[in-house]
């Protein structure tokens, strides 16, 4: 695709005061803010656009406000078979909903590549390393000692003394489970449409999408195309949205309760993919597994049974 980028829209990075002055709007002026980035996306590619709906609250929420404007716009979901039955159930009920599928499935990609654990950052480091099939000596270098080719220290990319360990794994750790399931179908669909998706990603979300949305804003009209209009949005808008507007979303997060001055969940906080390891080891009391347990039977014995994350989890000293 072809694409001329308007000077009003060619507009320079955010700085991060910048971010968090927009960051610090009341949640109304945010919705106006969000709808002019959209109508800007939307208008700019002549309406050839869509909306990634992975039935989690901020994808649900940034649905609501395009289709309160756009009504027939289409939502792609990617059913990898990792979701929590409930969101897939949520996404079924929305009318114009595509869904994609990988070409293979997880079992397949861990026994390829690996498990993913910690973040995709560590995952990508040990996998630099541990890979035997064409390893550049460079770059173990630069994860082993942080020292790159010229001799310059990069304390950034090295692989950092608590996860050393992971070297010498009895599996393989690999970060590319979210390429093979999620960014293959979405590249395979946008070559198939012509069609440039809008996502709900905040700059909140991870230190990696602070930094995209610092280098990009809502709308990156060069270098990776991509639009996401809630950016500048935290998690207690997306709540406060569905609370005040009683929103309908996906029944795994519970209720939305306003409690001493903020918004909390009683469910689920974050519903990425169920057997998903990156993070696990930050969070505190009952972790993902110890509550699909109970609430997931089924996915839980899938998990343990067949993927063997049992195994990744004894050697990281994770309870489940």
């Amino acid at each position: 695709m072809f694409i001329t980028i308007p000077t009003k829209y060619n507009l320079m990075s955010i700085r991060p005061y910048e971010l968090q002055q927009m960051q610090a709007l009341p949640l109304e002026l945010k919705i106006l803010k969000t709808r002019r980035r959209i109508d800007e996306w939307y208008n700019h590619f002549n309406g050839a656009v869509s909306i990634s709906f992975s039935g989690g609250i901020d994808s649900t929420v940034l649905l609501d406000i395009v289709r309160e404007r756009y009504p027939n716009i289409e939502a792609i979901f990617f059913d990898t078979g990792l979701e929590y039955p409930e969101l897939k159930k949520f996404v079924k009920s929305f009318p114009n909903v595509r869904i994609l599928k990988p070409k293979i499935g997880f079992k397949e990609v861990l026994e390829t590549y690996g498990y993913p654990v910690v973040s995709k950052r560590i995952s990508r480091f040990i996998r630099d390393v541990k890979d035997t099939k064409g390893n550049n000596l460079n770059v173990v270098n630069l994860r082993l000692t942080g020292y790159n080719q010229n001799g310059v220290y990069c304390p950034s990319m090295i692989i950092p003394k608590k996860w050393m360990f992971l070297l010498n794994a009895p599996f393989k750790i690999s970060e590319k489970c979210c390429d093979v399931m999620k960014k293959e179908p979405a590249k395979r669909y946008l070559k198939e449409s012509n069609k440039v998706t809008m996502t709900g990603e905040m700059a909140d979300d991870s230190l990696f999408r602070y930094r995209s949305y610092l280098a990009r804003g809502c709308n990156g009209f060069t270098g990776e195309v991509k639009s996401t209009p809630l950016g500048f949005w935290k998690q207690q808008d997306v709540l406060e949205y569905l609370y005040t507007r009683e929103l309908p979303y996906a029944e795994v997060y519970g209720e939305v309760k306003f409690i001493n001055g903020s918004y909390c969940l009683t469910g689920e906080k974050h519903t990425g993919c169920m057997f998903c390891m990156f993070g696990i080891h930050m969070e505190k009391g009952e972790n993902r597994f110890q509550r699909m347990q109970y609430t997931h039977p089924k996915h839980y014995n899938f998990c343990m049974d067949v993927l063997k994350i049992d195994k990744v989890l004894d050697y990281l000293s994770i309870p489940y």
